[in-house]
């Protein structure tokens, strides 16, 4: 069988072959701009040098096996780069299980992936907020049911990602308001935002205790939460399959 020695850019395109619209030759795609596509994307990138978090280290890519030296290793027109990153779980946008709060909590390899893939999405469009603090009161669940949903914290303030910004003043969710979504059933709580608690008021996490206590995954520093609706959409964000690990990047995304 002949392989071609550099594929062409084509065969990478997503379009329907029926529509006339051009191909993107990125083989990556861009789900935010592909009218074809009905994924939505929620994850920001992850590049080496990338500050997440403040004081929290950038992931470093660095070659194992560069293009150049695996031609050695392979037939003629053959050749792979095999890297390694060196990376905290902090990195991106992530979920958080149970166990990186709490020790005996299911670490990311014992999550179930009905509490993962393909959930009801509800979300609660918050830029307009007066305070910091997402309040009990932001959930109006009258005539609604969140049983089973993950719900989805839109603020805005993925618009500050990546700069000195993102670190002063960001949006949170209140105790109060945790308490409200355990008691409603929600499976998963996600936030565009630097964390769900407030990092800016001492030591206590009353978010991440009461959500991750009731088996409740928590995904932060999502992006693009603008372009869904208040609810009609399904929302994944799968983790690795890792052991005795809390937290990891996702890629998160929303199916409309």
């Amino acid at each position: 069988m002949r392989l071609p020695r550099t594929p062409d850019p084509s065969a990478w395109c997503r379009a329907p072959p029926s529509t006339s619209q051009p191909c993107s030759t990125d083989p990556r795609g861009d789900p935010m701009t592909d009218t074809h596509s009905r994924f939505i994307d929620l994850s920001h990138e992850i590049r080496a040098g990338l500050v997440t978090y403040p004081g929290l280290p950038a992931p470093v890519i660095t070659p194992h096996l560069t293009r150049e030296d695996s031609r050695a290793r392979y037939a003629p027109g053959t050749e792979f780069a095999m890297d390694l990153i060196t990376m905290i779980g902090n990195t991106g946008t992530y979920l958080d299980s149970p166990f990186h709060r709490y020790p005996d909590g299911p670490d990311l390899a014992g999550l179930s992936l009905d509490t993962l893939v393909d959930l009801p999405a509800r979300v609660f469009h918050l830029t307009d907020a007066s305070s910091r603090g997402i309040p009990a009161d932001a959930f109006d669940l009258s005539g609604s049911d969140l049983t089973g949903a993950a719900v989805l914290l839109h603020t805005g303030w993925d618009a500050h990602f990546g700069t000195p910004e993102y670190a002063v003043g960001a949006p949170y969710l209140t105790g109060e308001a945790a308490q409200v979504l355990v008691e409603a059933g929600v499976v998963l709580v996600g936030i565009d935002s630097l964390n769900i608690d407030d990092t800016e008021s001492g030591g206590e996490r009353p978010a991440h205790s009461l959500l991750l206590a009731a088996g409740i995954h928590v995904v932060e520093h999502l992006t693009g939460l603008a372009a869904l609706p208040q609810s009609g959409a399904r929302f994944t964000a799968v983790p690795p399959k890792i052991a005795g690990f809390g937290t990891f990047p996702v890629r998160a995304y929303a199916l409309l």
